[in-house]
C-alpha cells in the first residue's frame, strides 16, 4: 500500500465486529483509536478492556490491539488494522490517581478528559461556566504523559482545552471536533484553541459526524476536504488529521447512554438538538465504512502533494502517538 494511501482514524465508537473490521481494512485504515467507554467507572471499564482483548485474539488475523508506534507498525506491516484502545471520559480513574498506571498498564492509551460533563478534572463544552483545568486534573495529565496515555481535549470546555495544552510535557489531541469558525458548534474547537494546539505539536481530527460538521461539509467528500484545508490553514499542514468520530451498529439505546448516562432522568440532545433529537445520518460520501478511503483522493484534488496527503491521512497521528503513548 502507498504510503499516502493509508489512514489513520483518531476516534471511531459503537459495536465493532469481523466485518467492521474488513471494511475499514478496504477503506485503507490502518489505525483506528476505538471507544471503550462513556460513563462506565472503573469495574466496568475493565469488563469493556476484557471484551476487546476477547475480540482482538478472535480476530488475530486482522487486528491487534497497539500500545506504542512500534506496534502500530508492525500491524501495519502485517496488513493489519492497529487498534488503540480508548475511553471518552476520565470517569474509568474513580478519582484515583494510582488507576491511571494501572489503566496503562491494562493497554489504555487514549484517554478524553471530559465527556459530555464537568467532572473533577475540568469543565466540558456543554457547561454554561469552563471552570478550567482542576488540580486533579494536572495531577492526571502529568500521569497520563508519564505512563504513556495520550490526552484527548475533545469534548473538553474550551478554557480547560487551553489549560491542559499548556500543561501538557507531551502532543495532546482532540480527536474528533472541527474549527468553530468554520462550523459553530459548542463540540468544536475555536482558532485559538487550534493555534495553541500547534504550539504543542498536537493533532486534532477532523470529524464527518454531520452534527459538528454541518450539511454543507457531510454533502460530498470534496466538501469535507475543503473543510479540512481550511483547518490546516488555521492550525498547519502539521497538526490536523482525521478522526470521523464514525458510530457502529448503534442503537437509540446506545445513544440514549452516550447522551444521558446515569446522571439525569430528563432528555438530552447531546450534539443534536430537539429539531434534530436521533441518531445523525452518517456524511453522505460516507455511507458505507470502507467509503474512507475516498478521502486521500479527496485531498489530492484540493491540491494537497504526496507529503501533505500523507501527514493528514496518517502521518501526523503517527508522530503524536510516537511521542505521547512512550
Amino acid at each position: 500500500m502507498r504510503n499516502d494511501a493509508m489512514i489513520f482514524d483518531g476516534l471511531q465508537c459503537g459495536h465493532f465486529d469481523r466485518a467492521v473490521f474488513e471494511s475499514l481494512l478496504r477503506g485503507t485504515v490502518r489505525c483506528v483509536t476505538v471507544t471503550l467507554g462513556f460513563w462506565e467507572n472503573a469495574i466496568e471499564s475493565m469488563d469493556a478492556i476484557a471484551r476487546w482483548r476477547e475480540m482482538a485474539r478472535a480476530n488475530a488475523d486482522i487486528v491487534s490491539i497497539a500500545r506504542t508506534a512500534v506496534d502500530i507498525d508492525r500491524a501495519v506491516a502485517e496488513g493489519k488494522l492497529a487498534l488503540l484502545l480508548g475511553f471518552q471520559n476520565a470517569m474509568l480513574f474513580e478519582g484515583r490517581i494510582a488507576f491511571v498506571e494501572l489503566f496503562a498498564d491494562l493497554g489504555v492509551r487514549v484517554v478524553q478528559l471530559t465527556y459530555n460533563n464537568q467532572n473533577d478534572l475540568g469543565g466540558s463544552c456543554y457547561e454554561e461556566h469552563d471552570s478550567g483545568l482542576a488540580r486533579y486534573g494536572k495531577e492526571v495529565i502529568r500521569e497520563m504523559n508519564r505512563t504513556g496515555i495520550l490526552v484527548d481535549l475533545s469534548h473538553v470546555g474550551n478554557r480547560t482545552t487551553l489549560d491542559a495544552v499548556k500543561f501538557s510535557q507531551k502532543p495532546v489531541a482532540v480527536s474528533h471536533a472541527n474549527a468553530d469558525s468554520l462550523y459553530p458548534h459548542k463540540r468544536n474547537k475555536t482558532d485559538d484553541v487550534l493555534k495553541a494546539l500547534k504550539d504543542n505539536g498536537g493533532v486534532i481530527g477532523c470529524a464527518t459526524y454531520r452534527n459538528i460538521a454541518g450539511d454543507h461539509y457531510c454533502a460530498s467528500v470534496d466538501n469535507w476536504c475543503d473543510m479540512v484545508a481550511r483547518t490546516v490553514e488555521i492550525a498547519g499542514i502539521d497538526h490536523v488529521g482525521i478522526g470521523t468520530d464514525r458510530s457502529h451498529n448503534t442503537t437509540q439505546k446506545d445513544l440514549d447512554w452516550m447522551r444521558a448516562g446515569r446522571w439525569t432522568r430528563g432528555i438530552d440532545y447531546g450534539a443534536g438538538s430537539a429539531a434534530r433529537p436521533g441518531k445523525a445520518p452518517p456524511a453522505d460520501w460516507f455511507r458505507d465504512v470502507q467509503n474512507i478511503g475516498e478521502i486521500t483522493g479527496g485531498l489530492q484534488r484540493k491540491g494537497f502533494n504526496a507529503e501533505e496527503v500523507a501527514k493528514i491521512t496518517h502521518g501526523n497521528w503517527r508522530r503524536v502517538y510516537e511521542a505521547s503513548l512512550a
